[in-house]
């Protein structure tokens, strides 16, 4: 309902961080179409500098913007600064991937004519941002679009507005001008509004797939609108062939758990060789006992904070109960640490005899265990699921490496690596229920404009050499 008061609380506390009014998309799309064409007019290089002077303000408030991320999700001061700085950093990355992915290009053609290969904005595009990366990941939308001279109409996370709040004064602080850059705050109805709105000319969103599929069937009947979706996934870490069981079992550890499991790209599902099942379970089990899980500016750093909310925390521990009526044999119980705080301690749960093996995206510190007699059958239980993000093999066998990448279906696929950690300066999207193609980080560039192409000539010439009686 328009005007009604909104708050957010801090997850470790429990604490009011913020209040304010939800808005109005139809008035926040409106000024963002009245504005849009002067933007888009600016020459490029104005509006690469005043992307260069945002990076600028984001730095000089770093500390402020950090300690913000961290009270608002939960996410240690540690992890809360690594985002600011791929804020900033998205500033000179963007620019590259927008020179290098949307640069005009000239085509000799025939009769001294050329071609002429440039892009344009889509006019319009609305932005729906996630709770775990409030900043990064909406920022990761809004600075290629900007860049492109298009207007922008940002609805944060109903669970994040303040971040959200934080992020849209530093691109006004910048000099972008008000009705280029456009916030919505809200919740659920106000992102319906925004996403259904007739003025927007594409949507760029990162969620969960049921949300993002939702979209794509509201999209159907609109080829004409731009439409990027990010939407998670149930990604394997699979371990195979390794002599070093304690370095493997830190990869499954920072895969699973960092961020308290609310990344898109963490690990949901260890396949492991059966001969390695039990002394790399150990492992795992040593590490997840010593993790420090605390409040995000607690000393010592912890590795983890709470998950956002209770009611998420709730889902989460009755996700695990399902699992182990399913067959599942529990490893590590998921706990709650803290009496009514989300703090979660992180779950593992044997799924190998499982009856059932639940294809979702459980958002949060909980990790499926499935042993695996051969190789190809790890690798057909990796894809067994609808999505596509992130997968990774932990394995000291080049060719073990190649039979995965070539097999697998996933949209980053690693080698001794975490499933985490995505770099800006390269794609990042999957396939299935993870995305509809359309890459977001370096390629983010391609999704905010459309290619023009030309034929051109400096003087007018016409000729027909066919099917014309004599004169």
């Amino acid at each position: 309902m328009l005007g009604q008061d909104l708050f957010s609380t801090e997850p470790a506390t429990g604490a009011v961080l913020w209040r304010g009014v939800s808005g109005d998309a139809d008035a926040e799309v409106t000024a963002a179409r009245a504005g849009w064409s002067e933007w888009a007019a600016r020459p490029l290089a104005f509006r690469v500098e005043t992307m260069r002077r945002f990076a600028n303000v984001v730095r000089s408030r770093h500390e402020a913007f950090a300690d913000l991320i961290a009270r608002e999700t939960g996410k240690p001061l540690w992890e809360a600064r690594t985002e600011v700085d791929t804020v900033v950093s998205k500033v000179d990355i963007s620019v590259t991937a927008f020179s290098e992915r949307t640069g005009q290009r000239r085509i000799e053609a025939q009769m001294g004519t050329r071609l002429a290969l440039r892009h344009k904005p889509h006019g319009v595009l609305a932005v729906l941002g996630p709770y775990n990366f409030p900043a990064h990941l909406p920022n990761g939308h809004i600075v290629p679009a900007l860049l492109a001279g298009n207007a922008v109409v940002f609805k944060p996370s109903e669970k994040t507005p303040a971040v959200g709040a934080f992020l849209v004064d530093c691109y006004r602080a910048a000099g972008v001008p008000e009705n280029a850059v456009r916030l919505l705050l809200g919740g659920p109805d106000q992102g319906k509004a925004l996403a259904g709105h007739p003025g927007i000319d594409g949507l760029l969103f990162t969620g969960s797939a049921r949300t993002g599929l939702a979209l794509n069937r509201a999209f159907a009947d609109k080829p004409e609108k731009i439409l990027a979706l990010e939407m998670g996934g149930n990604n394997p870490i699979v371990v195979w062939s390794t002599p070093d069981l304690y370095a493997a079992a830190v990869l499954v550890v920072q895969s699973a758990f960092t961020s308290a499991g609310q990344r898109c790209t963490a690990a949901r599902r260890l396949i492991v060789d059966a001969k390695l099942y039990d002394p790399l379970i150990e492992e795992v089990n040593k590490l997840v006992g010593r993790l420090i899980i605390g409040e995000p500016h607690a000393d010592p750093q912890p590795f983890m904070g709470p998950v956002i909310d209770n009611d998420t925390a709730d889902q989460l521990t009755e996700s695990f109960l399902a699992l182990s009526t399913s067959g599942g044999r529990p490893i590590r119980y998921l706990q709650r640490s803290i009496e009514g705080r989300p703090f979660l301690t992180p779950g593992l749960i044997d799924m190998t005899g499982a009856s059932e093996r639940p294809d979702i995206e459980l958002f949060g510190p909980i990790l499926q265990v499935i042993r695996t007699d051969t190789f190809e059958q790890a690798i057909a239980e990796a894809n067994n699921t609808r999505y596509g993000l992130s997968a990774s093999l932990v394995s000291q066998d080049p060719k073990l490496y190649d039979q995965f990448w070539a097999n697998i279906r996933a949209g980053i696929v690693n080698w001794n690596r975490p499933t985490n950690g995505a770099s800006s300066a390269a794609p990042f999207g999957g396939v299935g229920w993870s995305g509809n193609h359309r890459p977001s980080a370096y390629y983010a560039a391609d999704y905010c404009v459309f290619p023009v192409v030309s034929s051109e000539a400096e003087q007018a010439r016409g000729s027909i050499g066919i099917g014309m009686r004599d004169g």
